[in-house]
């Protein structure tokens, strides 16, 4: 963080998103996932991204998909990602959850977060949440907002300020090859910031992330996106150019690389403003008071 304040970019990010497979039992509107045509990677080759993102200024990584629970080795590549020095958040739909011992799964993982909106077709799962709690990991609503579905997010965030879950609240982004559906941005975020302050410390989207939605060039490359195959989306997953791969390089390599540094240079010149929301919220890492604010809704649980 130090180094990246000297430097006045994101050169080093702290949040890498591992789409591990691109399998999925869901067709999301919003999601393009499922029309990727590139080769998942066998387990021993998964280990070696693992041990590329290991040496370098990653902090917090996100286990995805597709969804991960539906790969066989899924239990192996917890147990090794577990000897790493990041913490560990572990996405999935919930749909396959029978399959899995969770007895097992959890003491790898750090932070559980678990998709469930309606363009997961999953919102049944708000009525278990208490049920999730009770494994052990911190327990997150990963909940995408599409236009049509503003009204409903009070429900939700109350089901899972009950349960003792958080809940990440993210605006359906439109990315190639899916419909559009962005709610409107000021509704968004009045709705989301008074949801905020009606149940405390269960939303955990950054105040600065909410306060800059409308602003462009808010987003950074302290996060980055790694595909199924290895390769590295750079600078962001919505221009869809993947330059390097971690089956072959270190991140710290990669990202301390002249073609890095160039990339950078078009993020901040980027004028879509997608609202992606890994991209948005991470600003809140640029500096320790701001990253401190967005893990604030964690510390009691951490401390528990």
């Amino acid at each position: 963080m130090f180094s990246n304040m000297v430097r006045q970019e994101q050169v080093f990010p702290f949040y890498a998103s591992y789409k591990i497979t691109t399998h999925c039992d869901r067709r999301c509107p919003f999601c393009n996932m499922h029309l990727e045509k590139v080769r998942n990677l066998e387990t021993d080759e998964v280990f070696r991204v693992l041990d590329n993102i290991a040496g370098s200024s990653i902090f917090l990584l996100s286990m995805e998909g597709g969804d991960p629970l539906l790969r066989k080795d899924i239990g192996e590549i917890l147990k090794y990602a577990s000897t790493k020095p990041f913490m560990l958040l572990f996405t999935t739909s919930g749909e396959q959850f029978h399959r899995i011992d969770m007895e097992e799964y959890r003491k790898y993982i750090d932070f559980l977060h678990i998709s469930m909106d309606e363009g997961h077709g999953n919102v049944y799962l708000y009525d278990k949440v208490k049920e999730f709690v009770k494994w052990g990991p911190v327990v997150c609503a990963q909940i995408v907002v599409r236009s049509q579905d503003m009204g409903v997010l009070k429900t939700k965030i109350r089901k899972c300020h009950e349960a003792g879950a958080k809940a990440v609240v993210m605006p359906a982004c439109h990315i190639p090859n899916t419909e559009d559906m962005l709610p409107d941005p000021k509704e968004f975020v009045a709705l989301v910031m008074n949801l905020k302050k009606k149940y405390p410390n269960t939303i955990i989207d950054p105040d600065r992330y909410l306060m800059d939605f409308e602003r462009p060039h808010t987003c950074n490359a302290a996060s980055i996106i790694i595909d199924a195959d290895g390769s590295v989306f750079y600078p962001c997953r919505t221009l869809e150019e993947k330059p390097f791969s971690l089956l072959e390089t270190p991140l710290n390599e990669i990202v301390q690389s002249a073609e890095a540094q160039k990339r950078r240079k078009m993020m901040r010149r980027c004028d879509r403003h997608c609202h992606w929301y890994q991209y948005f919220a991470t600003a809140s890492f640029s500096s320790p008071a701001e990253f401190l604010g967005s893990i604030k809704p964690y510390i009691t649980n951490i401390l528990g």
